[in-house]
């Protein structure tokens, strides 16, 4: 295939024209559409991307049959109907994070997208981070031993929203690279959480999730904390690995410590456990941007007819936890299983 990958954003708001400038910026992509219902975005997208067609119609996207993919950043709630309209139209398509609002919903847009034979790409994009690729590495290597496992926190003071809790306008990040490094569907999960500024809206939200391996996960998100956090630390029976986002030339920390329980030479002196503190060391980490990298991988699974890394089934599993832990949240931290929320009519 020679001729560029004709592709559609969708939702000019807040995320929608970072999506639009990777994918224009491309050599093999070509931005044809820029759609949203706002007129003063759409008028910042003509003066942005003059040689692209700037509509408000959504329906103008899907007739045209030059087009290859279309680009769902619009807010969460329109995600699910969107994203079926674009795989039914025969397009290939790109939905922001989350996939959906439910289970049922995601697990749908995964079946339309088989049905018709298309790719279904969510923007999981720390999944892309060279950093988080790195601690990726290190687990596969071997190099922390046993993962026991994983935590990590996203904190802020605002930005504040009604229409959505902390667990769903921050965890979809953290959630999906867990399960990334893990490489495991999840299991079960809880979660608990209060709402100070507003009745009904949770602004801190500590879950958890188990793995059949019996590995867990662990997350805490605030939009109501004195620190700026984007930080996830893996804890194996070697090594150590913490990934910050936050930092600027130390993305990646890895630490040789780590501890071993031995067994006594008699058994009545039972077990011992040994620590061990070692060097640290910071990996060279690319500083490539993570959104470039993420729209590139889009337009090359479409090329070669590959799966994306953050697929459909990556989206739902994703869905799966944040909709378990929303039921935990209503039940009083009670586990649920994400195995029961399969078949569910959406």
């Amino acid at each position: 295939m020679t001729d560029k990958i004709r592709v559609g954003v969708v939702g000019f708001g807040y995320w929608g024209p970072n999506l639009a400038r990777n994918f224009d910026r491309l050599p093999d992509a070509e931005l044809a559409y820029a759609c949203d219902l706002d007129a003063g975005n759409l008028d910042k997208a003509r003066a942005q991307f003059p040689n692209t067609t700037v509509t408000e119609s959504f329906d103008e996207l899907l007739a045209d049959t030059s087009l290859d993919a279309i680009v769902v950043a619009t807010s969460v709630p329109t995600h699910y109907r969107l994203g079926k309209a674009v795989l039914e139209a025969g397009k290939h398509a790109f939905v922001e994070k989350p996939l959906a609002l439910k289970a049922a919903e995601a697990e749908d847009l995964v079946r339309t997208a088989a049905d018709n034979r298309r790719l279904l790409m969510v923007g999981h994009l720390l999944e892309y981070h060279p950093g988080v690729r790195k601690v990726k590495e290190l687990l596969e290597a071997g190099e922390l031993g046993k993962t026991f496992y994983i935590y990590a926190n996203r904190l802020n003071l605002g930005k504040v929203r009604a229409d959505e809790n902390a667990l769903w306008s921050l965890g979809p990040h953290d959630i999906s690279v867990i399960n990334y490094l893990t490489g495991e569907d999840p299991e079960e999960v809880s979660a608990r959480g209060e709402c100070y500024l507003q009745d009904g809206v949770e602004d801190v939200v500590f879950g958890y999730i188990k793995y059949p391996s019996g590995m867990i996960g662990h997350l805490h998100v605030s939009w109501l904390d004195p620190h700026k956090s984007r930080k996830i630390t893996v804890v194996g029976s070697d090594k150590m690995v913490v990934f910050d986002d936050m930092e600027t030339d130390r993305k990646v920390t890895v630490y040789e410590k780590g501890a071993t329980t031995t067994r006594a030479k008699f058994e009545d002196y039972g077990e011992f456990v040994t620590l061990r503190f070692g060097d640290i060391h910071i990996p060279k980490i690319s500083s490539e941007e993570p959104l470039k990298i993420e729209c590139q991988h889009f337009v090359q699974c479409i090329r070669e007819g590959k799966q994306p890394l953050s697929d459909g089934r990556d989206g739902l599993n994703v869905v799966r936890v944040l909709d378990a832990m929303e039921r935990s949240l209503r039940n009083g931290g009670q586990p649920v299983k994400t195995a029961d929320l399969a078949g569910e009519a959406g």
